[in-house]
């Protein structure tokens, strides 16, 4: 079938645009007063860290998971809903020191105890060994025959009731809560507009009011709304999308929002950037606990393999000038491929290659604006990633740090994906 390596040395840069800048230069470190109220709101902090690759006048801050003001520039791990075997051990390898996670409330509603759910049981371990947890809400209205609830009525109190399971297993344990995972996608089209934010601000407002209920003296847990999609796209830039970005604005309890760039070119990710901080509050600051080139890997699922590669690796995988990626990504989940030919079908990729330091780009033009609190990149191949391959299956298998599903282990180490672990490491120093 196919198979892939690489050990490229080729450093085509693909710098983020300076317009990322625009609207926002001068824009102090938020110093959020701890959790409680009024922490979206602080003003100017003097001595803010410096802007800088390393961050070293942030690393304190990066490190002491809660601390005053929260978190400022921390490129972190994300692990979705499937933690899978993540631990310390895998997160240590990476250099990472925060980590996140979604819910899918939908568990919790039907009995789940929040203690025993996967992704929160897995976070609070991981916030008992010193990482800086996130942990998502994720409402799944957009099934079919599914509709976002009322503000009133029981479908309303039973979702409140399973968000209160969530807080009190939660609240000053977990460093930060974001309301909702990705609305726009998990909404039907025609409710974006009439029930989504109605219902994501009566979320919010609940669990405002919750939060200062159990601590009134103040709460580790900081509170966001999130996250935002396809905001590259000026049509995605609905009254809508507006509304969610101005009720976090305008509710001083709420340190920001979270979003999702998850695109087919950094400079869609730019475009994506400079609307949400063109429309954010000065005083709030952004999450990016998912982005991606994930539209731009799916554009080569059905194109041929790089011929250099199948020259490479012909005889030995049984390719042909013809073999697609989608036929060898399924290949390497049945047949693993090694290291060197996995790093080779990525280096000899062109569409990788060029943007092979997409996710290290981003970060330094995240942290330049200095309102970025943490940015999240997957930290693993997950099960659902690998199961059935086809040509228009989104390729999240590539998005990893470790390629655990596709690539062999061997002495006892994790594999790694082609210089995207390598920049993740560095960019924790």
């Amino acid at each position: 079938m196919n198979d892939g390596k690489n050990d490229g040395k080729n450093d085509g840069k693909n710098a983020v645009s300076r317009r990322w800048l625009l609207g926002v230069s001068g824009a102090a470190v938020l110093a959020a007063a701890g959790c409680g109220t009024g922490g979206g709101d602080g003003g100017p902090k003097k001595g803010s860290a410096k802007k800088s690759d390393d961050l070293k006048g942030m690393r304190a801050r990066q490190d002491r998971p809660g601390a005053e003001g929260g978190p400022v520039g921390v490129l972190g791990a994300n692990f979705n809903e499937d933690p899978a075997d993540i631990g310390k051990a895998t997160l240590d390898g990476a250099g990472a020191t925060w980590v996140r996670g979604f819910v899918l409330m939908e568990e919790i509603k039907k009995g789940t105890d929040p203690l025993e759910q996967v992704a929160i049981k897995r976070l609070l371990k991981l916030r008992a060994q010193g990482f800086g947890t996130i942990l998502s809400l994720k409402f799944q209205f957009n099934k079919d025959g599914v509709t976002v609830p009322s503000p009133t009525g029981p479908r309303m109190e039973a979702e409140l009731k399973a968000v209160d399971k969530v807080l009190k297993a939660v609240l000053d344990k977990i460093d930060i809560v974001t309301i909702g995972n990705e609305p726009l996608l998990e909404t039907h089209q025609e409710e974006r507009a009439t029930r989504m934010n109605p219902f994501y601000q009566k979320v919010a407002a609940h669990t405002i009011a919750a939060r200062k209920d159990q601590f009134p003296k103040g709460c580790r847990t900081q509170l966001y709304m999130g996250a935002l999609n396809d905001l590259d796209d000026p049509v995605n830039r609905t009254a809508a999308v507006r509304e969610w970005i101005g009720f976090v604005n305008r509710t001083p309890e709420l340190e920001g929002v979270d979003i999702h760039p998850h695109v087919a070119s950094a400079e869609d990710a730019t475009k994506a950037v400079n609307f949400v901080l063109g429309e954010l509050s000065e005083k709030k600051k952004f999450l990016v606990t998912e982005f991606s080139l994930i539209k731009l890997y799916k554009q080569q699922m059905a194109r041929p393999l790089p011929a250099k590669f199948v020259a490479l690796y012909k005889d030995e995988l049984r390719l042909t000038p013809q073999t697609e990626l989608w036929e060898l990504l399924r290949y390497a989940e049945e047949h693993r491929l090694t290291q060197k030919q996995w790093n080779d079908l990525l280096r000899l990729s062109p569409w990788y290659e060029r943007n092979k330091h997409f996710m290290r780009d981003q970060v330094r033009a995240y942290r330049k604006t200095d309102r970025l609190a943490v940015a999240t990149y997957g930290v693993q191949q997950a099960h659902a990633m690998v199961e059935d391959i086809r040509e228009t299956t989104p390729p999240w298998l590539l998005n990893s740090l470790y390629p655990v599903f596709t690539v062999r282990h061997t002495k006892g180490e994790l594999p790694r994906n082609y210089t995207v672990f390598d920049d993740f490491k560095a960019l924790q120093r």
